[in-house]
């Protein structure tokens, strides 16, 4: 939100700052100030454009002020959530997403959600490159959260090396109509990454953004 408002205001400064001058602030000043001094004496300007001028001068100054206040406010904020982002490690997550991250040994538990009753459910696990390693389907399933326990074998059977994968999940109904199923991101966090302007958590070789997180469950 607060975002939104500082991007919103530093335009609206910036912007009626160049539509009614054609200068910034400090131009605006300089030039304000060599135009007092080389006016001409027998022909002064009128003070009420001086006076119209002046309240112009002040009213940038103030939309200057107060975006500066702003982007001081943001920058505090996003601060104090980067530090608090560091009290998740350790700590087990779910978060919106696709992401799995395989040890090479640890099975890993899918989590879903179903918005309706599905008779035929298909989970699609990709690795990194895009490319499917394992399909499974399940069936007679109702509406709401459900999970599935992937042993880390491909289709053949065989282990796959460790690293990040993502699954998809598709989902249709008794009448073959489709069924909306939302995909989670579940594990524990052992990092968290502050290069970016929303820190991010990682699970193993799973990267979630702080923002996409649902619920946290202390170990």
């Amino acid at each position: 939100m607060i975002t939104s408002v500082t991007s919103t205001t530093s335009s609206t400064a910036s912007s009626s700052m160049k539509e009614a001058t054609g200068l910034d602030k400090d131009d605006f000043l300089k030039l304000f100030i060599e135009q007092l001094k080389n006016q001409d004496p027998l022909d002064p300007q009128d003070s009420s454009e001086f006076i119209a001028q002046l309240a112009q001068l002040t009213q940038v100054e103030q939309a200057y002020n107060t975006t500066t206040a702003l982007q001081n406010l943001l920058a505090a904020q996003n601060n104090s959530s980067s530090l608090s982002s560091v009290s998740f490690i350790g700590k087990s997550i779910t978060a919106n997403g696709d992401g799995i991250s395989f040890d090479g040994s640890s099975a890993a538990e899918l989590q879903y959600n179903l918005k309706g009753a599905a008779n035929s459910v298909t989970i699609t696990i990709s690795d990194a490159s895009g490319a499917a390693v394992r399909t499974v389907t399940q069936s007679g399933l109702e509406a709401g959260d459900h999970s599935y326990t992937w042993d880390g074998k491909n289709n053949s059977g065989e282990p796959v090396s460790a690293g990040a994968y993502t699954f998809a999940v598709s989902a249709s109904s008794s009448s073959g109509v489709d069924v909306t199923a939302s995909t989670y991101t579940t594990g524990l966090v052992d990092g968290v990454s502050l290069s970016d302007d929303t820190p991010a958590l990682t699970l193993g070789a799973v990267s979630v953004p702080l923002t996409d997180v649902i619920s946290i469950k202390a170990l």
